[in-house]
């Protein structure tokens, strides 16, 4: 097997804006492992931590696993909510790189500002509306000035990171305009992007077994499925490397576009393109929440 072949997205240059951890982390040293350059982006770096308080997780482990698995990992302190930053973060990439293939926008920073189990008219205005600023704003502010970059070349491919495929309501009066958002922000902007060679769509992860679910059930990746104990429906759940695997696989596709403005999940794409978790298994989050969740919320 030639090189090209082992990393198919060598010479790609990938901005991962929300790769401290998670979906992005997993995402990114993906990207990497199939040979691109990826800017990882995100507030928590080890120099000077300002993201999600209580987290460990930064920017340069991410940069640090992209680079172990045969990429180029840069890591770049960034808040995705200031313009200037956002802007100065596209002018070095165009500086350094003189292109962008890729761009995903995952930055999301609402898990301490959740409110669960609280109706709309008791929820708390100011993490509300911060959670907007985190989850909607940042992705507007992140494809205003990284896409520039890619209508220089007429190529390049956008993915919007919410939660769920649908338009069922997920729970929580912000959270759910939050997810529902970037869907509609791919749609937006797959429909203005037509005719420039520029694929925007939306893609959600399953049940995601992430670092801090893991730490919130007291499990490793190692003994995870004790976790089923707690909460059952998490035997059905996936890593990030997962999602990783599902953009890969949309960015090595050369008929992507037929995907445009579309809302995506990792268990139809695995369907789609053959893909496996990091375990070897095809998780289907979709077929799991359809028999075994559904059911008891209709009840």
């Amino acid at each position: 097997m030639n090189e090209f072949a082992e990393q198919p997205l060598k010479g790609k240059v990938a901005l991962v804006a929300g790769a401290t951890r998670g979906a992005g982390r997993g995402m990114a040293v993906a990207l990497g492992a199939a040979g691109a350059t990826v800017y990882g982006s995100g507030r928590s770096s080890r120099f000077d931590h300002k993201g999600m308080s209580g987290r460990p997780e930064t920017i340069e482990e991410t940069a640090e696993l992209i680079t172990a698995r045969g990429g180029v990992g840069i890591p770049v302190q960034c808040d995705h909510s200031d313009p200037s930053q956002v802007e100065a973060l596209c002018g070095r990439i165009r500086q350094e790189q003189g292109r962008l293939d890729i761009l995903i926008n995952d930055i999301w920073g609402g898990d301490e500002l959740s409110q669960w189990g609280t109706p709309f008219w008791e929820l708390d205005l100011d993490k509300g509306l911060l959670m907007l600023q985190r989850a909607i704003h940042t992705h507007i502010i992140t494809s205003r000035f990284a896409v520039p970059l890619m209508l220089e070349r007429g190529e390049g491919l956008i993915i919007e990171i919410t939660d769920g495929d649908n338009q069922s309501y997920r729970g929580n009066l912000f959270y759910d305009l939050a997810k529902i958002s970037t869907i509609r922000l791919a749609y937006g902007m797959a429909q203005e992007l037509q005719g420039r060679g520029i694929t925007a769509l939306a893609l959600t992860p399953g049940f995601l077994r992430s670092e801090a679910m893991l730490d919130h059930f007291g499990v490793t990746e190692t003994n995870w499925r004790d976790a089923a104990a707690q909460e059952p429906h998490f035997i059905a759940s996936e890593t990030p490397a997962y999602i990783g695997q599902a953009v890969v696989a949309l960015a090595c596709d050369d008929k992507v576009s037929r995907w445009a403005g579309q809302s995506l999940a990792t268990w139809t794409l695995m369907h789609e393109y053959g893909f496996t978790d990091a375990d070897g298994t095809q998780p289907d989050w979709g077929a799991y929440f359809a028999r075994y969740v559904a059911p008891t919320i209709n009840s």
